[in-house]
This record gives structure tokens, sequence and C-alpha cells, in this order.
């Protein structure tokens, strides 16, 4: 598999204050990748800064062969970056359809994304189609949000903290969903505090301490010691 996404040794800054100081990372074409630490460590500071959201300080990023550095984040989300932000951030004022349709884009790398295909995945967008997105609950309005993220049919998606706060059987429906979504091929990157969860998912992982990344490896080498050393609370 092709690296499709590469950041290396990246920094970034909230005005004086560093808050990276060397986050590198791969994602190759079809592969899920678990970004992970302890909470305040970097991670959605890292996932602003691939999106172009936030601009680093210092440090490389590649997405598809092209050089992110200089790159507005409209112009990201164009070239194939999908993001599922922490906090859901549904527009409120449109139904679920609106939502949907304000995102659609076919590109060239994909056209798997329609209004049929995401509703197949979460049935329950279908059948509050004609609902406000405030007046869903809050596992609803998180379908809804990685319903939009994949109706821009992104080359890769990331995914911020996508079961927090939300019911164990809607958990579990976020992660189902997110399984079939690695089964159509796409590239992922995904924030969670489920360890369980991401280590069924995961075919690499990141961890970060102090906004650098600190081990790198596949989920079967994630032993206790280092689970300990800097996953434990």
């Amino acid at each position: 598999m092709s690296v499709l996404l590469q950041a290396k040794d990246l920094a970034a800054h909230y005005g004086a204050s560093q808050a990276l100081f060397g986050v590198n990372l791969s994602v190759r074409e079809g592969e899920v990748v678990a970004l992970m630490g302890r909470n305040g460590m970097g991670k959605t500071t890292t996932v602003r800064t691939l999106c172009r959201i936030m601009r680093q300080s210092g440090g490389t990023i590649h997405f598809a062969g092209q050089d992110l550095s200089q790159v507005p984040s409209h112009r990201a989300a164009r070239l194939g970056i999908g993001l599922v932000p922490e906090g859901r951030r549904c527009f409120p004022n449109l139904n679920v359809f609106e939502n949907l349709v304000a995102a659609a884009r076919i590109n060239i790398w994909s056209q798997d994304w329609t209004m049929e295909s995401v509703t197949a995945l979460f049935p329950r967008l279908g059948e509050r189609r004609n609902q406000s997105a405030s007046s869903l609950s809050g596992g609803e309005q998180q379908m809804l949000a990685i319903g939009r993220a994949l109706m821009t049919n992104p080359r890769f998606l990331i995914l911020d903290e996508a079961t927090e706060g939300l019911a164990p059987t809607v958990r579990a429906e976020i992660w189902d969903a997110i399984r079939q979504i690695k089964a159509s091929g796409l590239s992922i990157l995904v924030v969670d505090k489920s360890l369980k969860e991401l280590m069924q998912i995961a075919d690499h992982c990141v961890i970060l301490e102090r906004g650098a990344s600190v081990w790198t490896g596949a989920p079967v080498d994630l032993g206790t010691d280092i689970r300990d050393r800097y996953l434990g609370v």
C-alpha cells in the first residue's frame, strides 16, 4: 500500500505557546491509524494541523504526494481530507437531509457515498431526514456528522472523538459503522479513548506524549508496559 498522508517533525503553536514538538505519522491507502494519548497531549491539535485549520510552525505534511504547508483548509477538503470534528458541529437550523446535501460532492477517487449509502449506514438518518439537526439526540447528531463528512466522498477520513459522551448502545452502532467504512477501503485516522475498540479496528497506532510522537507500531505490539506508561490514568 502506498503512503497517502505523511507528517514529519510536525510543530505547531497557539500564539507564543508551542503545542506540538515533533509529531510523526503516516497513513497508507486503505489503512486505519489510531492516534492515541492522554488528554491534553496534542491529538486534536494534530488533527487541526493536518486539516489545515491550524498552520504548522515546523515540519512537513504531504497528502497524495502534495505538500500541504501552504494549503488552506477549504483546499485540503477539496483534495480529499474529510473531518468529523470533536463536538459534532452539525448545522442546527438545517434538517438532516439539508445537512447531508450541503456537503455532497463527487470526486474522481470516490463516488461511493450518496444519500442512499449514508442512510443505509445510519438508517436513523433516513427516518429523521426532515427533522432539524438541533432536535436530534447526541448520538444521532454524531451519525449526522459522520454522514456529512462521508458525503464529501473523501479520500481520507479523520474521526476526532466520534464516540465520546455517547450511550453504550449508540457507541456500539458508531463502531460498527466505522468497521463498515473501513471495509469500503477508505483511509482513516481515528482519535478515541475506547482502547478495546481501537485495537480491534486499527492497523497501526501512534501515541503522543506532550505534543510529540513517542511510540509507533501495530496494535499487537502495544504491550501493558506501553499502555501503562502513555495511556494509563
